[in-house]
């Protein structure tokens, strides 16, 4: 027999998997249907021993109707099978008997018994008893109970050609693999998938519809490297009505590193799903909070979270943390391995950066490195800002994109000498200006000055004088704080040709808490004409605002 690629089989109907389908099989697809089971055209004896499920999985999982059932009833996980013991083969010496619940063993056995008439799906029923009647304690110990025996013909080579579980098992050169019979052990939980399983390799198609069935043929296809029966189960649940039940268990799912790829589409179809689920996270706050790490991972990850800002995004990791991982050492681990890729580091104000640093949840050499990233792109000059996004914008945490904030994101230069005083620069995409007409507003992030917070909102407003629509500019200052500011504020613009900025309004105001004031018609122009395709104000598309802020004088409120 050839080589065989372990990451395809011989008839793997990938291509089909990537268009429309049909529930039989595509005229392109090798049907060997008329094969299964016929002694005519198969070269093997398949005897397939059932044993009990473990207690903690018991028969409650037959029946299964909905996700939520077929995750209570679940049957063993390959991390779980992986650490139960392997069958000693010394221990059964009239027939030796290949485990599956140890997939990846090399040395596969088979089980020959030539005296035995097998009979086209022969089924035989052991009562449990006969273990007992065994001399032999280890056998009690490490082979379950039988509780019945299918037999059935197959066809080595079909079979090796779709798994390269197969192909080791029926060419790995030992006396086993030149035997005619051979034996799986499974669970009773695992019987009806594995017959699907079995007759997809046969004629490329299921009979089974629901998605608990199809989940449990797509773990079994996992377990036997059926990688074409992964794709095709993936596919089916692809187009199912998904919830944020469902889509939580996808991303669970234990899938094999030969073969993971198979079900990529599907956790990417579930992580997409989440990720618009919850794209609110404030609106379901206690359902975000209760969701698993790789649930939480799906939502971080999308540009369109609903946020304020991403210091909001940094406040929840920690919350979610802290709550899900009470020891320090773990949450220091999840947070530094898993989560902190997915904050976005560089769009969180220079005063949250700060507390990163002395946030004991985070290793301070972790937390170090990610503020000193994140303080270096913020002083980036824009091409290179923009070299750091493109490199990024292909990875799933794209730390460098920026996300829809609710309030936009702002760069601030602060000087303490001679006077108190900040620049902030806010810049609009055309479409975000557009938006607002005829009576929208959009806010910046806070930003501060003297210890007081301060922020920036654009307004489309209807111009008192004229009554036309107008692009006005307001300087806001938020409600907390124990003094009176006042301020001495210029705003300007960068505009066509020079592109440099211009001085649109100047100004002086005593701020209390929640109290802002502006300019109703920055440009002293209609909306019409400031939005205009040849509009002085829009330099690739980006509408450059800067406010310059000084601290004239400071009192205690009076109370």
């Amino acid at each position: 027999m050839r080589n065989l690629d372990m990451n395809t089989d011989l008839f793997d109907p990938r291509s089909v998997m990537d268009s429309d389908f049909s529930r039989g099989p595509s005229a392109g697809e090798a049907d060997f249907g008329f094969a299964f089971n016929d002694s005519n055209f198969s070269d093997r004896v398949l005897r397939i021993e059932i044993v009990a499920d473990p207690a903690e999985n018991g028969p409650d999982s037959e029946g299964c109707t909905s996700i939520a059932d077929w995750a209570r009833h679940r049957k063993r996980r390959r991390e779980d099978i992986k650490k139960e013991t392997v069958l000693d083969l010394t221990a059964c010496p009239e027939e030796q008997i290949l485990n599956c619940n140890q997939p990846d063993m090399d040395d596969g056995a088979g089980c020959e018994n030539p005296d035995e008439e097998v009979d086209a799906m022969s089924e035989e029923s052991r009562s449990g008893d006969e273990a007992g009647n065994s001399n032999d304690s280890s056998w009690i110990t490490d082979c379950p109970a039988v509780l019945r025996v299918k037999t059935l013909h197959i066809s080595s080579p079909i079979l090796a050609a779709k798994s390269p579980f197969f192909y080791k098992l029926f060419s790995n050169g030992m006396r086993e693999s030149e035997q005619r019979h051979v034996t799986l052990t499974i669970n009773a939980s695992e019987e009806v998938a594995l017959m699907e399983l079995l007759n997809f390799m046969y004629i490329n198609t299921l009979s089974v519809t629901t998605a608990p069935a199809l989940l449990d043929v797509l773990m079994a296809a996992d377990k036997y490297e059926v990688a074409s029966c992964m794709r095709y189960c993936s596919r089916l649940l692809r187009n199912m009505p998904m919830t944020p039940e469902s889509a939580l268990h996808y991303l669970e799912l234990p899938s094999s590193v030969l073969i993971g790829e198979a079900v990529q589409p599907l956790t990417d179809t579930a992580k997409q799903y989440l990720a618009a689920y919850y794209k609110d996270i404030t609106k379901f706050q206690e359902e975000v909070m209760a969701l698993p790490l790789a649930g939480v991972e799906a939502v971080l990850s999308s540009d369109d979270l609903q946020v304020a800002s991403e210091d909001t995004v940094y406040d929840f990791v920690l919350k979610w943390a802290r709550n899900q991982y009470p020891k320090l050492e773990e949450r220091r681990d999840i947070l530094g391995t898993r989560l902190a890729r997915f904050i976005r580091f560089p769009f969180m104000s220079c005063r949250k950066l700060r507390k990163v640093l002395t946030c004991n949840d985070f290793d301070n050499e972790v937390a170090t490195k990610l503020v000193m990233e994140a303080l270096f792109f913020k002083a980036e000059v824009p091409h290179r800002q923009r070299i750091l996004v493109a490199e990024e914008s292909t990875t799933p945490a794209r730390r460098y994109v920026e996300r829809a904030y609710k309030y936009r994101p702002v760069k601030v230069v602060e000087f303490e000498l001679p006077r108190q005083q900040c620049v902030v620069y806010l810049d609009l995409k055309r479409e975000e200006c557009a938006n607002l007409f005829p009576s929208g507003r959009v806010y910046s992030q806070a930003f501060h000055l003297g210890g007081q917070g301060f922020f920036l909102s654009a307004h489309c407003n209807m111009d008192q004088q004229s009554s036309f629509h107008c692009f006005g500019l307001f300087l806001g200052m938020q409600e907390k704080g124990s003094v009176t500011f006042a301020v001495d504020y210029e705003f300007a613009a960068r505009s066509k040709p020079t592109e440099e900025f211009f001085s649109k309004y100047k100004g002086n105001y005593t701020f209390t808490g929640g109290k802002a004031v502006g300019y109703r018609n920055l440009f002293a122009t209609p909306w019409t004409s400031f939005m205009a395709e040849d509009s002085l104000y829009f330099i690739n598309g980006v509408l450059h605002l800067r406010a310059e802020l000084t601290i004239s004088t400071f009192s205690p409120k009076c109370l």
